[in-house]
């Protein structure tokens, strides 16, 4: 590895240490709670990371969602849900520390219920089985990575939730360095190997996450962190 890519791993590195250190005291602090309603929830998290670190710049939207609205993909805008005591939450938020974007999601049970204890459990090893997958493939591409998160969704009793199964991650902005939009995703038409680098011969480097699902039971769990960054 050369060292402008072993300071950019560096940099990523420490921008998801930060996040990861953000949902930490999240969870320390009691922020998600029920009878607080996901917008609460955002705003809270959202002063709690300025308090923290002074960021107000995120890369994409912020988002908790929880109950039904765990269903629903990134790209949706459901209406806001006040949480229950039996709730399950998750969070996505992708803060950029010093122009490096981070991108973590993770899942919260509230309450017992074994079902949504086992959704948050499975997302987490499966997350690892992607990962994997990913290094025993050299040439692998997104493509293929997209369609093994889906069979291992049902594998585990659940559907995958979502059009893609993580992004392109670098410094901000990413996508205008990147280039076509579905290049920038683990995404079933995007059959370019994930390894390869971008149209200016720089690496490219992924985050990976996890959607499932079940419908009847309208929920859904979600987890996202670093892929390509030891």
């Amino acid at each position: 590895m050369n060292k402008s890519v072993a300071k950019r791993h560096e940099a990523l590195r420490e921008a998801e240490n930060k996040a990861e250190f953000l949902f930490t005291t999240i969870e320390e602090k009691g922020i998600i709670r029920s009878g607080a309603t996901e917008k609460q929830i955002n705003q809270e998290i959202y002063e709690l990371a300025f308090q923290l670190f002074g960021i107000k710049k995120y890369w994409h939207k912020r988002i908790v969602r929880a109950g039904r609205n765990t269903l629903h993909p990134y790209s949706e805008n459901p209406p806001d849900l006040t949480v229950s005591s039996e709730d399950i939450v998750f969070l996505d938020f992708g803060p950029i520390f010093e122009d490096w974007e981070a991108d973590l999601g993770r899942t919260y049970v509230l309450g017992n219920d074994p079902v949504k204890i086992k959704l948050r459990d499975d997302i987490e090893k499966s997350w690892d089985m992607g990962k994997a997958f990913f290094d025993s493939k050299p040439d692998i591409t997104s493509s293929e990575l997209y369609q093994y998160m889906c069979k291992v969704a049902e594998e585990h009793g659940w559907e995958f939730g979502g059009p893609h199964a993580g992004n392109l991650i670098g410094e901000f902005p990413h996508e205008k360095i990147q280039g076509d939009e579905v290049d920038n995703y683990i995404h079933p038409d995007n059959h370019k190997k994930m390894r390869d680098p971008d149209k200016n011969g720089q690496p490219r480097d992924w985050i990976l996450e996890v959607h499932f699902v079940d419908r009847e039971r309208e929920i859904g769990g979600f987890v996202e962190r670093l892929l390509t960054v030891e």
